[in-house]
């Protein structure tokens, strides 16, 4: 053998050649030129240091060292083809972990369907959902995929927006709005905690009953849920929240509370992990539905 290397890649060319005939005909099939196909074939006998072709007027014959070559190139060729067909068929049976995290209610309401549907196109992967207040790091890998309601910023996360949650005041049911306007201005709410104050749905509520009379905070939207279901207070709430909250009424005040957008990010290592894009994808077409 020659000090000059052994291109994996010129191997198709010498079992084109050898399985062709000529030059020609190869260079056909692998849809290269006539040139680049003998230059090839030069550079492969180059570096085995041994004829691998008699070059006659029919055309390549294998020399006995050409014979060998091919053996050897077709259990390689094999052997490819098998880790292509293994890797396409792990790619259909999706396997491996996947760490989400999100909000409590948005985990309940519009998450568990969508990964109950995941689970029987993959059964394969297992999906662990955090749903506490800490904010995981994408960058230290704390999680594989995060769903918030504050868009992403950081360099290394690719983020999309995956849908608008409209929100909506509500009331414990069997309560009207004249129940509330008898009340007058003293009316009770259930709002986030304080850490919390100074979201949008907040400033809503506050300058819509500027005289309300907060009787409880929470940072957990199904907290807040509950307790207006028990008679607590008012509470502007997600729209699919209060839908699935028994003992829950809208309140109109004539105007709506702003609607929040829920973004998803996930670090761009991982944008070619198939069983992410599997869920990436069931996602969106969710969203899309709803």
């Amino acid at each position: 053998m020659s000090s000059t290397p052994l291109e994996w890649s010129d191997l198709p060319v010498f079992l084109a050649i050898a399985r062709e005939g000529t030059l020609g005909a190869a260079a056909r099939k692998l849809g290269q030129s006539q040139p680049t196909m003998g230059r090839r074939l030069r550079a492969l006998e180059e570096a085995t240091s041994t004829a691998l072709f008699q070059r006659t007027a029919d055309g390549f014959v294998l020399t006995d060292e050409g014979a060998v070559m091919l053996r050897h190139a077709e259990r390689m060729e094999a052997e490819a083809q098998a880790l292509s067909r293994e890797l396409a068929g792990n790619e259909q049976r999706l396997e491996g972990m996947l760490r989400l995290t999100c909000s409590d209610w948005f985990g309940r309401i519009v998450l568990a369907p969508i990964l109950a549907e995941f689970h029987r196109c993959h059964p394969g992967v297992v999906v662990e959902t955090l749903t506490d207040p800490r904010i995981y790091s994408l960058a230290r890998r704390e999680a594989d995929l995060v769903l918030r309601i504050a868009p992403f910023d950081e360099p290394e996360v690719i983020a999309r927006r995956l849908m608008t949650v409209p929100y909506a005041l509500y009331a414990p049911a069997g309560y009207g709005p004249d129940d509330y306007r008898s009340l007058g201005d003293d009316v009770p709410v259930v709002v986030m905690d304080t850490g919390f104050g100074g979201m949008p749905d907040v400033g809503w509520l506050m300058q819509s009953l500027p005289a309300a009379r907060i009787v409880a905070r929470s940072n957990s939207r199904e907290m807040q849920a509950q307790l207006c279901a028990l008679g607590t207070g008012l509470a502007v709430l997600p729209k699919p929240l209060g839908a699935a909250t028994p003992g829950l009424v809208e309140v109109d005040l004539g105007s709506a509370p702003p609607s929040r957008e829920t973004w998803l990010g996930y670090h761009r290592d991982l944008k070619r992990l198939p069983r992410l894009r599997a869920l990436l994808d069931l996602m969106v077409e969710s969203a899309a539905l709803r």
